[in-house]
């Protein structure tokens, strides 16, 4: 804004100029306001958690037919070399790590509705919680989960990662504290109204 649309201005077109550039910049302000307004309106209407009040809800799928659906996901842990030694050859005080969240996991899965307030009790007809190590300070887990029913199984899956996960630091926490979890993540998901796979190089 120029020194004349504060006040300096005195003639005629110099003001009609002045309030033309002022009614300008306030429209350019105003509108993206309401455009980000539009958007996130759009996208509260897509979270079907939520009924038309905004309040959490449980979907009704009773109407949604039951397919066979299938969920993978993975996680990775980094740990001191010396620690991913210790549990790829069953050295941990505590006991064979692997078998022991892999259990974790699995018992993880089944009880996915009682952690996450609005899942469904799913009967898994299938569940699997398999470690691979990786470089020499990663151990990388992947659940794959599979149900015939009407709703998915993508939260099972990460759940059974992510409690997978957390057992093996608890293994491992009196060798390190430093063990870090990361890159939790959906890798493919099938059934249902559309499938999913993840970008393996994002």
């Amino acid at each position: 804004m120029t020194l004349e649309c504060l006040g300096v201005a005195t003639s005629g077109a110099r003001a009609h100029c002045c309030v033309k550039d002022a009614h300008s910049n306030l429209k350019q302000r105003i509108l993206p306001a309401r455009v980000r307004v539009e958007r996130y309106n759009a996208a509260m209407s897509k979270l079907t958690h939520l009924n038309a009040a905004g309040e959490a809800s449980m979907v009704d799928v009773s109407d949604k037919p039951g397919t066979r659906r299938r969920a993978v996901a993975r996680g990775i842990l980094r740990m001191a070399p010396e620690t991913l030694r210790e549990i790829v050859r069953s050295g941990v005080p505590k006991g064979d790590v692997i078998a022991v969240a892999r259990v974790a996991g699995i018992q993880a899965a089944k009880k996915c509705a009682d952690l996450i307030p609005l899942c469904h009790p799913l009967p898994l007809s299938r569940v699997t919680v398999d470690f691979s190590p990786i470089d020499e300070d990663g151990l990388e887990v992947v659940a794959e989960c599979v149900v015939t029913g009407p709703t998915g199984v993508e939260m099972e899956a990460l759940t059974a990662v992510s409690v997978a996960a957390l057992t093996v630091y608890d293994m491992c926490k009196a060798l390190s504290h430093g063990i870090q979890i990361a890159e939790v993540r959906l890798l493919a998901k099938t059934g249902g109204k559309r499938d999913f796979a993840a970008d393996e190089s994002a």
